[in-house]
């Protein structure tokens, strides 16, 4: 099981995205979408949204407490490094400051780099579910 930190409700903002474009929208992850320091929950409908093409959408909060949305489908091009916790469930970094201890194990990074003080599964995303990607590594460095 993959454990997520959203920032929003995002029981919510499924219902609210669903209801109003007539398509399942369905909560994908929380992250930066490349070298951010922050993160915005990314959600993800199967057919593309036809005013601006796109099947993930962002919503972040900005400095001005203003919930923001933007274009998210470069999710799909991103690496997750995910650590093991005690109970199997897996854990990622949301974004490149964001520091996680779990059961002993350290996972850094988000999507700018992976830093870990030991083995880590990588996922990506694809179709708005996460699969594991062909590798998987120990200790890569910035």
């Amino acid at each position: 099981m993959f454990k997520h930190d959203p920032i929003l409700n995002i029981d919510k903002v499924e219902k609210f995205y669903s209801e109003k474009d007539g398509v399942a929208v369905k909560y994908v992850c929380t992250s930066a979408l490349g070298n951010e320091a922050q993160a915005m929950d990314i959600f993800y409908r199967e057919t593309p949204h036809p005013e601006f093409g796109n099947r993930y959408f962002g919503l972040y909060i900005n400095h001005m407490d203003q919930v923001m949305i933007t274009n998210a489908d470069k999710i799909e091009a991103a690496e997750f490094a995910m650590i093991t916790d005690d109970n199997g469930d897996l854990h990622y970094s949301a974004h490149r400051h964001d520091y996680k201890v779990i059961d002993g194990q350290m996972i850094d990074g988000g999507r700018a780099y992976i830093r870990s003080n030991g083995a880590v599964n990588v996922y990506r995303i694809k179709d708005g579910e996460f699969v594991q990607a062909e590798k998987d590594v120990s200790r890569s460095k910035e």
